[in-house]
C-alpha cells in the first residue's frame, strides 16, 4: 500500500542531485518568489507547474492537487477565516528577511537567518497527502528539509521531550491577528520522537517553487499523518521543553482538537464525522485512512496508547 519506508531510503535517492539548490540560487529564488507574490499574487501563474519529488505513502489513485486549488483554498487564520482570505490578504506580506529563534533545552540555541536555518544542501522534494480536520484533503508536492536535520543541529538535551513552535506575531502584517479568533500567536508542538521521524518536514516551497505567502511562507511544518492544523505556518521560534506545550486549537477548544491530532477515522469531530474525506477537485468522498495512510511508518510511535483518549 505504501511506497517504501523513509527510514530505509538514502537521502541521495530522495532527490536527484540536479534538484539540489546552492545557497545563492536558493536565496535568489526565495527573493524572486516573495516579490512575485507581493506584486502579482497567485493569479500571476499562467499554468500549473509540474509536480516534482518522491511520493511517500500515496495511494494508486492519488494525484497532485492543482496549483490553483493548493494556493487559493487555505486555512491560515492570521490572514482571515474564510478559505479564500489568505490568498487575498497576504499579497503584501514580506517573508524576507526572516529570523528563527531556537531556544529552551538545547545545547546549541540561537537566532538564525532563514538561509542558515535551512541548509540548501539538504533541500528535498516530497509529495505528501494533506488531510484537514474539516474532512477535506489535498495531495501536495512540498519542497523543504527533514525537521530532524534542524533538531539534530540544535542538540536538544536528553531531558527534552517536546518541541514547541510559534508563528510570527505582527497584526500589522497579519490582519487576521486583529480578530479574537484565537489566543495569538499561533502555537503548536510535537513530542520529540514525532519531530525526529523521517516523515516530519519543514517546507519552504511547493510544486518546486518558493512557498507562497498564503501557504505559510517562508517556512512551515508538515506532519503528514496528522490533521492540517498541526502544520504551523510562518515559524519564528522552536523551543525544546520537558513539558507538553500548549497548542493554539487545543487551548481554544480542547474537546474538539487534541494535542496529538493523528488522522483517525474512528474519532469523530464533535460536529462532523471524520470517517470520510473529500479530496479537493473530486465530487465523491473517499474513506479516511488511519494516520492518513502512513500507518506502516508511524503507528509504532503510539504503541500501547489509547488513540481515542489521546486524540
Amino acid at each position: 500500500m505504501l511506497i517504501g519506508r523513509p527510514v530505509d531510503v538514502k537521502s541521495s535517492e530522495i532527490t536527484p542531485e540536479s534538484l539540489y539548490v546552492n545557497r545563492r540560487e536558493w536565496l535568489a529564488s526565495a527573493a524572486a518568489g516573495a516579490v512575485a507574490l507581493s506584486v502579482f499574487g497567485p493569479a500571476a501563474r499562467a499554468q500549473d507547474p509540474q509536480p516534482v519529488g518522491r511520493p511517500f505513502g500515496l495511494q494508486p489513485d492519488d494525484k497532485p492537487t492543482p496549483w490553483q486549488d493548493v494556493t487559493t483554498y487555505n486555512n491560515f487564520y492570521e490572514f482571515g477565516t474564510d478559505k479564500s482570505d489568505p490568498a487575498q490578504n497576504s499579497k503584501n506580506f514580506k517573508p524576507l528577511p526572516w529570523t528563527i529563534t531556537v531556544d529552551g533545552m538545547a545545547s546549541k540555541p540561537g537566532k538564525f537567518q532563514l538561509e542558515d536555518f535551512i541548509k540548501p544542501s539538504t533541500v528535498e522534494d516530497r509529495i505528501y497527502r494533506h488531510r484537514c480536520v474539516e474532512a477535506w484533503s489535498m495531495v501536495i508536492p512540498w519542497r523543504g528539509i527533514p525537521l530532524a536535520d534542524v533538531i539534530k543541529r540544535a542538540e536538544p538535551l536528553a531531558s527534552a521531550k517536546y518541541v514547541a513552535f510559534t508563528t510570527l506575531m505582527d497584526p500589522s502584517r497579519m490582519p487576521g491577528q486583529q480578530l479574537g479568533v484565537l489566543d495569538w500567536p499561533y502555537t503548536e508542538g510535537l513530542r520529540l520522537d514525532e519531530a525526529l521521524h523521517p516523515l516530519a518536514f519543514l517546507a519552504t516551497g511547493l510544486y518546486g517553487r518558493t512557498l507562497p505567502n498564503q501557504n505559510g511562507a517562508p517556512v512551515r511544518l508538515v506532519v503528514p499523518w496528522k490533521y492540517g492544523f498541526k502544520g504551523i505556518k510562518s515559524i519564528v521560534r522552536m523551543t525544546f521543553t520537558d513539558k507538553q506545550p500548549k497548542t493554539a486549537w487545543n487551548t481554544q477548544t480542547p474537546n474538539e482538537y487534541g494535542f496529538y491530532s493523528n488522522v483517525n477515522p474512528a474519532v469523530d469531530h464533535p460536529r462532523w464525522s471524520q470517517a470520510k474525506e473529500r479530496r479537493i477537485g473530486e465530487f465523491l468522498r473517499r474513506p479516511t485512512l488511519p494516520f492518513n495512510g502512513y500507518a506502516d511508518q508511524v503507528a509504532s510511535l503510539y504503541a500501547g496508547m489509547d488513540l481515542k483518549k489521546n486524540y
